[in-house]
């Protein structure tokens, strides 16, 4: 508690100091500014150009991979993922049946390796859109101009 040191009061301040809150929050602000950049994760593929503007990335949409199980050899057999989670070419359309966001938006993403053959992304598709997926959008790196 603080005590006033001149004046016509004698009695305790009832004030409460924010200037400790202030130097707690700005030491938070700067945590979480530097570690936001390091929890966006993904899987990793070898995008195809193509020229069309950067997709935004929200947490709120559902992205399917296809990709080969490790990036760095395309001998590797080709793996699909929802979101982070690996799933199996048979199981995709049941669990995408089960996601309350598809459900709820009928939007996905797909994003795959240009190494992957195109029979395989078409299947992909064509599960997705029997699982309830009318909006679908392809990802893909934009080319740089130059």
């Amino acid at each position: 508690m603080a005590f006033t040191t001149g004046g016509n009061s004698a009695g305790p301040v009832s004030d409460i100091n924010v200037t400790p809150l202030v130097d707690v929050m700005l030491v938070l602000l700067i945590i979480f500014m530097v570690t936001a950049p390091l929890v966006q994760t993904g899987i990793k593929v070898d995008l195809p150009n193509a020229e069309a503007p950067q997709m935004p990335v929200s947490e709120t949409r559902i992205q399917i991979t296809v990709g080969h199980e490790n990036a760095n050899d395309p001998s590797t057999p080709i793996g699909v993922w929802v979101g982070q989670d690996r799933v199996t070419l048979e199981r995709l359309g049941e669990v995408l049946r089960a996601n309350a966001i598809v459900q709820r938006d009928h939007e996905a993403y797909v994003s795959a390796d240009q190494s992957v053959p195109y029979g395989t992304v078409v299947r992909v598709l064509g599960i997705m859109r029997s699982s309830g997926v009318e909006k679908l959008g392809i990802v893909t790196d934009p080319i740089a101009s130059q």
